[in-house]
């Protein structure tokens, strides 16, 4: 991410706190920095584990609870850890998973096909669909290596 790139998110960020009536502190902007920084889809443990290194007073109980209010006002996205820990996509745009079903990797791709998939008639007249993301699961090239 270039470092212009990364001044117009934190812009976004700011806009949408206030927007939301939430302060804009030193620890909400480092961990959104961290989580812009992140190409691995993060867990609220592993973003509290990274910024530990340079922040040691950082609570993981203050990361977990920034990472959900992120989530309510949709400065980020939930990626299903398939019974594993919640993890954090920073990434808005449209786009699509694949997961290693060994290593847990989630890695992000774009599909004009995918982005076209209709949805079931049954789906969409019983309930109020919001978003449409395909995730693939295999195995990535190092584990796949590794088989």
């Amino acid at each position: 991410m270039t470092i212009k790139n990364e001044q117009i998110l934190i812009e976004q960020f700011r806009k949408k706190c206030k927007k939301h009536n939430l302060r804009v502190t030193p620890q909400r902007v480092m961990i959104y920095k961290e989580l812009l920084k992140s190409p691995d889809h993060p867990s609220a443990e592993q973003v509290s584990d990274r910024l530990k290194r340079t922040f040691p007073e950082l609570s993981f109980d203050t990361v977990y609870r920034t990472l959900s209010t992120f989530r309510e006002i949709g400065l980020v996205d939930l990626v299903e850890g398939y019974g594993t820990a919640m993890r954090f996509d920073p990434e808005l745009s449209k786009h699509h998973h694949f997961r290693c079903r060994k290593c847990g990797q989630i890695m992000d791709f774009t599909s004009r096909y995918y982005d076209k998939l209709a949805i079931p008639k049954d789906i969409t007249k019983e309930c109020e669909v919001l978003k449409l993301q395909v995730t693939i699961e295999g195995f990535c090239r190092k584990c796949k290596k590794k088989k």
